[in-house]
């Protein structure tokens, strides 16, 4: 198939685009760099750099099998401090994707989605029949996008997916997480291993969980891709599938800094602070429709083998 990868220079949508390329498909890259990186868009790929709410009409008009589109403003505080951002870089840009999709026959979208939809959750693992009650602008402008889509599949025949996931982490070879305002968990502790910050911060160790720091759900970068060709293939015309992945237990922020203190053999001084407000204590997804329908598992769901996967990246873009 030949296939565009929106946002496929930043770090899930470049990943994705390294894999579709080995199962063979032809892969066009769209980017505008503003937070992706040109040297992260795997050889073979085509890329355009642009933004897409501008281009996506000429650029679609080539003609495509179907569409990944992982470009996003993805800061929550960002989010809520600058609202408008988010509803214009990602549902006005959606709309424009969806609009330009329709025009010129494209039949596939998946749509790579957030469990940020969900707020606070009343039930845990997370169900995608749980109710969607996004607590930022960031969640709620991913909602929008998913009720638009949901429309236009209806309407228009298309064949969409969704996948709504936590917290992406790992490498894949020479691709890896580098963001130019870091706010993931395990990046900002190997920034300690490195010594770009003294220490990090925990927020809050008397939450209800076993150690008494939050509980989040990680998955391996590798597997998320894997997720969205299955995706891919198993669309179907005139229907919006939407799935939720991870890994099903989660893992504490003990838990991941002790397993980072162990794969870097760095004493990772950690500080505990106040609790922010509107953090979950627990935020884990439920897998069990991604594994039914699509035959998807996480194959990579040790925190030990994830987090060495973002050490061997991270220590060696710092030695180059």
């Amino acid at each position: 198939m030949k296939l565009l990868v929106t946002g496929g220079a930043g770090y899930v949508g470049s990943v994705c685009a390294a894999r579709l390329l080995e199962a063979g498909h032809e892969v066009v890259v769209l980017d505008d760099l503003s937070t992706g990186h040109e040297d992260a868009v795997p050889a073979g790929a085509r890329f355009i750099r642009g933004d897409i709410a501008e281009v996506i009409g000429d650029v679609l008009a080539e003609g495509f099998d179907g569409v990944l589109h992982f470009a996003a403003k993805s800061l929550v505080g960002e989010s809520m401090q600058d609202p408008g951002k988010y509803w214009t870089g990602n549902v006005l840009t959606a709309i424009r994707l969806l609009d330009a999709m329709k025009e010129h026959g494209t039949p596939k979208l998946v749509f790579s989605s957030t469990a940020a939809t969900y707020g606070e959750p009343r039930e845990v693992p997370i169900p995608e029949t749980a109710p969607t009650a996004p607590t930022n602008t960031y969640g709620a402008t991913k909602l929008a996008i998913d009720h638009a889509i949901t429309s236009y599949a209806a309407a228009h025949g298309l064949a969409a997916t969704s996948l709504r996931y936590f917290n992406v982490a790992g490498a894949y070879g020479s691709i890896g997480e580098r963001h130019a305002t870091e706010t993931h968990l395990i990046p900002l502790v190997l920034q300690v291993a490195l010594g770009q910050r003294e220490h990090i911060s925990i927020y809050g160790e008397d939450w209800p969980t076993e150690d008494g720091t939050c509980v989040r759900d990680y998955i391996h970068v590798l597997d998320l891709a894997d997720a969205h060709l299955l995706a891919l293939e198993n669309a179907t015309a005139g229907e919006h599938r939407i799935y939720n992945l991870g890994n099903g237990t989660g893992f504490s922020v003990k838990q991941v800094i002790d397993t980072c203190r162990e794969v870097t053999g760095h004493p990772i001084p950690a500080v505990v602070a106040p609790r922010r407000a509107g953090d979950p204590a627990v935020l884990v997804a439920s897998a069990e429709r991604a594994r039914a329908d699509l035959g998807w598992k996480p194959e990579r769901a040790d925190i030990t083998g994830i987090v060495r996967d973002a050490w061997e990246f991270t220590r060696a873009r710092h030695e180059a």
